[in-house]
């Protein structure tokens, strides 16, 4: 097994906070420097003095990842901070969204989720990618997609719609880069206890019951980083760390029609704004 995140010099997008300032600490723990960027800078230079604080280097950065001049420059820094290109990019940099069904959900909603959680992967790899090919020492790209992806439960469609897409462009990028020992992995976790459904596009409601569900039956954001690092060591394309994201996923390949009808009758149950079933 080829140990790709041992000494891996690393840039993680949303490292502020959750998963992404897990991946940070953990990189760190395997003896990499970090550029650890995130739109709140106060919260990136909250992970670095925590890795700093264990011994390791790490960088803080801002970035708002919608913005490919912002993730340019990002770039630019970690290349001139390592002195060299990084060897794994995760792209982790993500927003919750939910609770309104198509047609009453703003279409602003859309515009920032699809911006972030969609444009922000697509413009880390616009941007990363052509600079790991040109490194050629066998770098890494981690997209960190949900279950959400494919699960397509209701009054989630922006979300749904945006981790679809980066199933979608993990996929795509890992047939492109076959050859060239550049590894693509994409995480699609169900409920992990971060601070994700604190978002602003999230209705009260479905919020409210998230963070329940994650408090009861969520991996911790640590664990989940553990895990698709590993994965990415021995060089896997999809990361589905928890059984009930596995079983999901199965039964919608195996029988897509009653699994959608299924979805619509147990989507009536989420809370709405008032927190009240429909």
């Amino acid at each position: 097994m080829t140990r790709r995140t041992k000494h891996a010099d690393a840039v993680v997008t949303g490292a502020g906070s959750g998963i992404g300032r897990a991946f940070a600490r953990e990189l760190a723990r395997r003896g990499g420097r970090v550029v650890c960027a995130d739109l709140d800078e106060t919260a990136a230079k909250e992970t670095v003095a925590a890795i700093q604080a264990a011994g390791g280097e790490a960088l803080a950065v801002a970035c708002d990842v919608a913005d490919v001049a912002q993730v340019q420059a990002l770039h630019d820094t970690a290349v001139d901070w390592l002195d060299r290109a990084p060897r794994l990019v995760v792209n982790n940099a993500g927003i919750g969204a939910g609770g309104k069904v198509i047609g009453e959900a703003p279409l602003s909603d859309w515009q920032r989720t699809l911006g972030v959680n969609l444009w922000g992967v697509i413009n880390g790899c616009h941007v990363f990618v052509p600079t790991l090919r040109q490194a050629g020492r066998g770098g890494g790209v981690i997209n960190v997609a949900s279950a959400a992806g494919f699960t397509a439960a209701p009054r989630m469609a922006a979300y749904n719609v945006s981790k679809a897409g980066v199933v979608s462009l993990s996929e795509t990028l890992a047939a492109e880069l076959a050859g060239t020992g550049i590894a693509v992995t994409v995480l699609c976790p169900t409920f992990v206890r971060t601070n994700i459904f604190d978002g602003e596009l999230i209705d009260p409601g479905a919020a409210g019951m998230a963070r329940r569900i994650a408090r009861i039956a969520g991996f911790s954001a640590d664990r989940v980083a553990r895990t698709t690092l590993d994965a990415h060591d021995k060089g896997r394309l999809y990361v589905v760390p928890q059984l009930d994201a596995q079983l999901l996923w199965r039964t919608k390949r195996l029988l897509p029609a009653p699994y959608t009808r299924a979805a619509g009758l147990l989507g009536r149950f989420v809370p709405d704004e008032e927190g009240a079933s429909r």
